[in-house]
């Protein structure tokens, strides 16, 4: 079989079809459990990150929001860099900490719902 990507000499072919035809040569793999799993298991992560991150972001900025700054010691620019850093660590940890339990209803019902 003559490669489509390497008869590029044919002045009637286009890059889109030599590569649907490379593409249909290439095999497909076949689903199994073992990716539903693994598939199921990245989504879950996935979602407890983006709730947890979300959540404690908004609660932290808020946070930040209703705080009075100091009269006499300001650290500036360089302190609102780090308290912005310092707030995305401590958002980080506490999602990896407790966004499972903030989560599970919702992912569960989340689930449910996409079976239907």
């Amino acid at each position: 079989m003559l490669n489509p990507l390497l008869a590029s000499s044919n002045s009637t072919a286009r890059p889109s079809e030599a590569l649907r035809v490379a593409n249909m040569s290439a095999p497909v793999p076949t689903p199994t459990a073992d990716m539903a799993v693994d598939g199921d298991r990245e989504f879950r992560e996935t979602f407890d990150k983006f709730v947890g991150q979300t959540l404690f972001g908004s609660l932290l900025k808020e946070l930040r929001k209703s705080e009075q700054g100091a009269a006499y010691i300001n650290g500036g620019q360089a302190e609102k860099v780090f308290k912005g850093q310092l707030d995305q660590v401590l958002v980080e940890r506490m999602s990896e900490a407790s966004a499972e339990t903030l989560t599970g209803p919702m992912y569960d019902l989340m689930m449910a719902n996409r079976r239907l």
